[in-house]
């Protein structure tokens, strides 16, 4: 059936005449919603955030009246693209995201279809109990996206399916009927009495091609509506992905977290050993057997460096397996009897719980992660989550891998090996004229493979835009008109996510990446990692979405999402406004919603190091600012912010004068005003003098024999405004057997041009500095440098400016205080025994040089440390301009201030960052101090 898309003012218009409230049609919010997880791309036509059952039944009912698609969506995630559509975009993430109640008598829960699993399960885990299905993305999924795609994880071997353990559903069908499913039965209805006729009449079909495996997910889930399973429509609804029914609550069951665990790894010559053995490892009852090999080991050992995977056994390829009970002893005999697999060639059982969660990361990364393939190119779902019974896994393994071969494919398999289904991203060559055809051609021919394995072409993920078009190779054309009947009774409008299962789209229609143009020419930075290609670069995002997680442990990513909740303001949000620019014709930098988008964007490079595909945000907006005001009038504060050092190395020639008039209320106001800064902001103090001309006019120290020289570079920030932490460094650098020496002149970054787009006028400053440190690095000397965000222009924005043999040795001779402390074997830090320090590492510290140098060194000095994660809230330039002041508390208030309230008077605040400084000396009473101050000998 074709549907009629209304035009998105005319749609909205009547959405809020209805008295829907939170409806959004702008382009940026479309934009920001046209993908999900999915390689496939389509533009709805308008974005509804509900605030209860009512504007759901409301919009409901203006889409039937107007045959419009409504798709339900939860956090996008999905990867089979079935969270997006031409029509309306049902986001329950928003409102409807909470967990109503616990029975923990009952061990059951009732959610909103919006509650994200991490959520729910920390409201459980206070109660002993937990969800049982655990996916990779539980700190962000919906167990409304949960419900709509049967979603399992690694523990389905002993906690099942999202279908297992749902206790009741409270639904809207495409008819508008409301319906409570629960476990004493189906209520009687229309729609309820005609499924059952049908089903009367299809039993064969129904009892011999339906769930004939525990991840046959693929198709609708009828075998719940057989008679002796007591038509329970209630589970039969899980995994339709949105195409039968609209859940609005959900009851789900909860289990009790097992007493005692115990993790095995063991190693085989190949993946295909690798799942051979999983017969052999079933009959232990494990709670999870996952499986991966060398291929996306290599990944993290490259991408996270060679710690973050703990020594494996020996082996190509590898099962992770956990056993779980109430006994220990019983436990640890069960992973010793694991352990002792004949078919396996070496074993490890992992007693360390970290080392465990490292290794359980590594799996659980591995969505992200293979968003670039083994050589470096981009990687894309679509054929991602195959199963077939665990019994035939090893040989489907090897013919998958030879499947490969034979389509010139690189990808890493890996998965859920104990229940045979099998994860994959590859590198489909979109950009190619023939990249179309060979995307179709390749799935073709891997679902003959899987469908010759009695498997299934979704183990978990759905069928939506990828795999629906294939599903008559799965099935008999007796089996693909009963889903067609199924869903004419349920939806008979067509508008519940047309083209999803039933007479669907074509799988290679609407590919997000196959219309997107290069571009390549004119570029200010050089995305060496990307082939020099923007479009590559902004398209690494593939939707997984950790920067919607709630990010409150040591990450960073993404600060302004966790303050307003937008899409838009999202890593992912914002990235798909930069493809859909793309995607639209090319580059049109001065597009109002990249604009949009880019606004609460803090640059604090987050991203970078915690997205796992590597997306850099803040090197995108930069571009962006860049190539919008190149030859134009700029906004204010590019010009008072963006040239701080500029104005700084002014006001050195009468800082006290300086100093006195900005401190007069009125002259302040202006000033601010003029600078296009928050009112609410104090202009910083400019030192009587600079760090350069302190160290110039000091004595001499005499240097000991073999004292090591080392050039400590005092960035704009430390010798204009805290020279004090240039002094402090000089006397801890000099205590640990060093001769110091500094530029002979003042020596700035371009920071501040970076992060406003300034970025030839960068280059140009940037190039002069690592010009004069280049004799110094070429020397051997080291470079040290104090202010973090400064350091990392060095280390990394230095490459993309200058490129990389200009940069690189510059850049491999720069180091944190903390990092060339510890290359000093002789270096003792002195006794913080008794001392509390609470840290916020800036965040380019923590995500270009990383900050476990620093950890370490307190730890070792013996202080009582608590690190904090995400921002400050200033970010530079961001947190005071005009128009951003509410984000930046609402940032600070995610971690930062909120352990400054909690800390004792005498807990020392540990922040290199002259930001985070400033944002703390802004926002309370305390004062933070930098590394060089708290090891300062004097």
């Amino acid at each position: 059936m074709h549907t009629v898309v209304a035009q998105p003012q005319s749609l909205a218009t009547a959405l809020r005449s209805r008295g829907v409230r939170h409806v959004r049609d702008d382009d940026t919010t479309r934009a920001a919603y046209s993908s999900d997880a999915s390689l496939y791309r389509v533009v709805p036509s308008a974005v509804v955030l509900p605030r209860d059952v009512d504007d759901v039944a409301t919009t409901l009912a203006l889409c039937l009246d107007r045959g419009i698609p409504l798709t339900s969506r939860g956090a996008g995630t999905s990867v089979a693209g079935n969270a997006i559509g031409a029509g309306v975009i049902l986001d329950f993430s928003r409102y409807l995201n909470q967990v109503v109640s616990i029975d923990a008598e009952a061990r059951t829960a009732v959610v909103q279809p919006g509650t994200v699993h991490a959520t729910l399960q920390q409201a459980a885990l206070k109660l002993g109990l937990r969800f049982g299905p655990d996916p990779s993305t539980h700190t962000r999924c919906t167990i409304g996206g949960m419900i709509g795609n049967n979603a399992c994880g690694s523990r389905t071997l002993a906690y099942g399916r999202t279908a297992d353990n749902v206790t009741h559903l409270d639904v809207l069908t495409g008819t508008g009927e409301r319906l409570f499913l629960g476990g004493d039965g189906t209520p009687a209805s229309p729609q309820t009495d005609a499924l059952r006729e049908l089903v009367r009449g299809e039993l064969g079909t129904i009892r011999t091609e339906l769930g004939r495996f525990g991840r046959q997910v693929s198709g609708y889930a009828l075998e719940h509506l057989l008679p002796e399973r007591d038509f329970d429509l209630r589970r039969a609804l899980v995994g339709s992905e949105g195409s039968l029914a609209i859940v609005l609550e959900a009851g789900v069951s909860l289990v009790a977290d097992a007493a005692h665990k115990r993790m095995v790894v063991l190693g085989f010559s190949d993946i295909g050993s690798a799942g051979d053995a999983v017969m052999a490892v079933l009959p232990f009852q494990p709670t999870a057997c996952e499986g991966l090999d060398s291929r996306i080991v290599d990944v993290v050992r490259t991408r996270k460096g060679r710690e973050a995977v703990p020594d494996l056994p020996a082996g190509t390829a590898w099962l992770f397996i956990e056993v779980c009970g109430g006994d220990p002893q019983e436990v640890s005999d069960r992973a010793l009897r694991v352990s002792r697999i004949d078919s396996a060639v070496d074993a490890r059982v992992i007693t360390d719980p970290r080392q465990a969660a490292q290794l359980w990361k590594i799996r659980e990364d591995g969505a992200g992660l293979a968003g670039r393939s083994p050589v470096g190119a981009p990687a894309h779902s679509g054929w991602e989550d195959a199963a077939v019974p665990p019994e035939r896994l090893g040989a489907y393994l090897r013919d998958f891998d030879e499947l490969l071969r034979g389509h010139d494919l690189v990808g890493f398999p890996y998965g859920h090996f104990g229940d045979g289904c099998v994860h994959v991203r590859l590198d489909f060559p979109f950009g190619r004229a023939d990249g179309r055809a060979r995307f179709r051609a390749f799935m073709t021919d891997a679902a003959r493979l899987v469908a010759s394995y009695g498997g299934s072409l979704s183990g978990e993920h759905g069928d939506g835009r990828a795999r629906s078009e294939l599903l008559p190779i799965m099935y008999s054309e007796a089996a693909l008109a009963l889903f067609g009947s199924v869903k004419a009774i349920m939806d008979p409008d067509n508008v519940l996510n047309p083209g999803i299962v039933v007479d669907p789209r074509p799988l290679d229609a609407d590919i997000r990446s196959a219309h997107a143009p290069s571009v390549r020419t004119g570029l200010a930075l050089s995305y060496a990692s990307d082939g020099g290609d923007f479009s590559q670069a902004v398209h690494r995002c593939t939707g997984v979405g950790v920067c919607r997680a709630e990010n409150t442990g040591d990450s960073v990513m993404c600060p302004s999402y966790l303050a307003t909740r937008e899409e838009k303001d999202s890593t992912r949000g914002r990235a798909r406004v930069l493809q859909e620019m793309i995607n639209q014709g090319g580059a049109n930098w001065r597009s109002p919603e990249v604009h949009d988008a880019l606004d609460l964007c803090l640059s604090c490079k987050g991203c970078a190091s915690d997205c796992p595909t590597g997306v850099d945000m803040a090197a995108y907006k930069a571009e962006v600012l860049h190539q919008s005001f190149k030859g134009r009038l700029r906004p204010i504060t590019h010009y008072s912010l963006g040239w701080l050092p500029r104005w700084a190395r002014l006001a050195s020639v009468a800082p006290k004068l300086l100093n006195r008039l900005v401190r007069l209320p009125l002259l302040s106001r202006l000033a601010l005003w003029l600078a296009g800064i928050d009112h609410r902001r104090s202009i910083p103090t400019f030192a009587e003098q600079t760090f350069t001309d302190w160290f110039q006019a000091r004595e001499p120290r005499p240097s000991a024999e073999n004292a090591r020289p080392v050039l400590l570079w005092a960035d704009s920030f430390t010798n204009y405004f805290t020279p004090e932490v240039g002094r402090a460094a000089v006397r801890v650098l000099e205590a640990a057997g060093c001769t110091v020496q500094i530029p002979e002149q003042p020596l700035c970054c371009g920071l501040t041009w970076i992060s406003t787009g300034q970025l030839d006028a960068a280059r140009t400053i940037l190039g002069k500095t690592v010009g004069q440190l280049a004799a110094v690095a070429h020397a051997g000397i080291p470079i040290v440098g104090l202010e973090p965000s400064c350091t990392g222009v060095l280390r990394s924005d230095a490459l993309e400016l200058l490129g990389h043999e200009a940069a690189q040795p510059v850049a491999a001779a720069t180091h944190t205080l903390a990092e060339f402390l510890a290359t000093l074997p002789d270096y003792v830090p002195p006794n913080l025994q008794g001392t509390t320090v609470v840290a916020q590492p800036h965040c380019h510290h923590h995500a270009v040089m990383g900050w476990s140098p620093d950890a370490a060194l307190l730890q070792q000095a013996g202080a009582e440390l608590t690190q904090l994660g995400g921002c400050c809230g200033l970010a530079g330039n961001f947190g005071v301009e005009r128009g951003h002041y509410d984000v930046s508390i609402a940032v600070a208030e995610q971690q930062l201030l909120p352990a400054v309230r909690g800390a004792a008077a005498a807990t020392v605040m540990l922040a290199d960052g002259f930001s985070c400084r400033t944002q703390l000396q802004d926002l309370s009473d305390r004062r933070g101090i930098h590394l060089a101050q708290l090891l300062d000998p004097s």
